[in-house]
């Protein structure tokens, strides 16, 4: 029988987005600083517009819906309240232990059950054994604690299942982790912290509780196997502002979208079933499945995000798919079966944003996007405007089947913003509606849902291919060898395993 450490939380928790302090009193590193709320330029310095004047202050975590400014909608919470001075828990552990088969109750306001903070901790499963506590079930901030074999229930604001901080590694394998209420991960790093899954269940049902969940501070998560699934509003599956790679896992958000990153943080999805069902929200200008943007929160460091995805499946119950904002985002797909919405707006979105949640200023906060697709199946628009740069690579095969789409909505009085399309002689855009960029280099097909050639001209009134379809592509630049030596790149699995 697997051991159950059972987290009754009686009383409201500390802020789950920075545990406390450890009981020797030592203090949380502050958190990373950052420009006033500038996306970040890229390498060659062209970022159209002007930076954001200014930063929009993160709300505190209070285990609300995920819809406060700075937020996206499915975007849980990471603030900070005032650091603790110290923890508080019923054992902690400063040494070599090893728990089997025993009961740890607690009741007391902010009080974690277990609390690591050196030595390696063992906790393994027994016929009768509980733990009951306030707080995380298990917090490492120190050393390491191991948890195999258990079941973890937490039922109060705060209350994620297994945290790992500062200079904490937490190894937790075949378990069953349900949290109700809100700001209650599944399983958790912040402020530098470890974290290694294998083979668990985790269920999570309070708004901003993703189930894989990160915040200031990043930290390293490897999760391979299991299921992830989030139910609660703002709860994405998995919230990264860390480095966190994931393997052979099904990720699913029943009441957010499906995934989450914010800034200079880093997602790897090898083989994995993604899965969102993000609601229609009047605050947001459109609805997506999965982001990549810089929120201005503080939660974290503003700098490039990377996505990965390697095989498996992403499935959009609402909206768009790939969306990204205010930030510098490089996304790399191969080979991944993605379902669309029946609404689906779109298949990628790179442009700047209202500024009704705080992302940025309006008209000069758009993003900086390097979209690579290896071996891919792309079908939808991928919409762009000119306070943002775009720079997709098709390659191994892909094909590509939608239009490129000027959506000047939330351009203000717009830039300099540039969109290339470099398609490999492999690979093939499928144009469905006339579309205008500023440079193609094509080594292999641009034709129309028939087959035909599309008609390529200049801005200038230069034809460059005459075409049989009467579909139009024009470009300020045109060229028929394509050089993908910069596009995105996939590295193994092990290069990024943790154990």
């Amino acid at each position: 029988m697997k051991k159950i450490i059972d987290v009754l939380l009686i009383a409201a928790m500390l802020a789950a987005s920075v545990p406390a302090m450890a009981e020797s009193g030592s203090v949380p590193p502050e958190p990373p600083q950052m420009e006033q709320g500038r996306p970040p330029e890229p390498p060659d310095g062209t970022h159209p517009g002007a930076p954001p004047d200014g930063t929009f202050p993160g709300d505190p975590l209070d285990g609300s819906d995920g819809s406060a400014p700075g937020r996206p909608m499915g975007g849980p919470p990471g603030g900070m309240s005032s650091r603790p001075e110290s923890y508080s828990a019923v054992i902690t552990c400063a040494e070599d232990t090893e728990f089997t088969d025993e009961t740890i109750a607690s009741t007391g306001t902010d009080e974690n059950a277990v609390l690591v903070t050196a030595g390696n901790v063992t906790v393994s499963g027994g016929d009768s054994a509980s733990f009951y506590g306030v707080g995380a079930a298990v917090l490492v901030t120190g050393g390491a604690v191991t948890v195999e074999d258990t079941v973890i229930s937490t039922s109060a604001n705060g209350g994620a299942g297994v945290f790992a901080y500062g200079d904490g590694t937490a190894y937790v394998s075949d378990t069953e982790i349900t949290t109700q209420k809100g700001a209650s991960g599944g399983i958790h790093v912040a402020g530098g912290g470890t974290l290694k899954a294998v083979d668990l269940t985790v269920s999570t049902y309070g708004a901003s509780s993703a189930a894989i969940r990160s915040d200031r501070g990043s930290g390293t998560m490897t999760v391979e196997g299991g299921s992830y699934t989030s139910h609660g509003s703002g709860s994405p599956a998995v919230y990264v502002t860390a480095d966190i790679s994931v393997k052979d896992a099904e990720l699913t958000a029943t009441g957010s979208e499906a995934l989450c990153l914010e800034g200079l943080n880093t997602i790897r999805l090898y083989d994995c079933d993604l899965s969102g069902d993000m609601p229609d929200d009047a605050q947001n200008d459109n609805t997506w499945t999965v982001i990549l943007y810089q929120s201005m929160s503080g939660d974290s460091q503003v700098g490039r995000g990377t996505f990965v995805m390697d095989g498996g499946t992403l499935t959009s119950g609402n909206g768009g798919i790939f969306y990204t904002t205010n930030t510098d985002s490089v996304f790399t797909v191969r080979n991944v079966e993605i379902a669309a919405a029946d609404d689906c707006e779109y298949f990628l979105r790179v442009t700047g944003n209202s500024n009704r949640r705080g992302w940025g200023t309006a008209g000069q906060n758009g993003a900086n996007c390097v979209f690579t697709a290896i071996a891919q199946e792309m079908n939808g628009d991928v919409i762009y405007d000119s306070v943002s740069c775009l720079t997709l690579y098709l390659t191994e095969g892909t094909v590509f089947t939608g239009a490129l789409v000027d959506d000047e909505s939330c351009a203000g009085s717009g830039g300099s913003g540039t969109v290339s399309l470099i398609v490999d002689a492999a690979s093939a855009w499928v144009v469905t509606a006339d579309s205008s960029l500023t440079s193609l280099n094509c080594a292999g097909r641009v034709v129309d849902a028939e087959g035909l050639q599309v008609r390529i001209v200049g801005t200038d009134g230069t034809v460059f291919v005459e075409g049989e379809s009467g579909v139009t592509v024009t470009v300020a630049s045109y060229g028929t060898e394509a050089d993908t030596s910069a596009a995105g790149q996939i590295k193994d699995w092990s290069v990024y395993d943790i154990l």
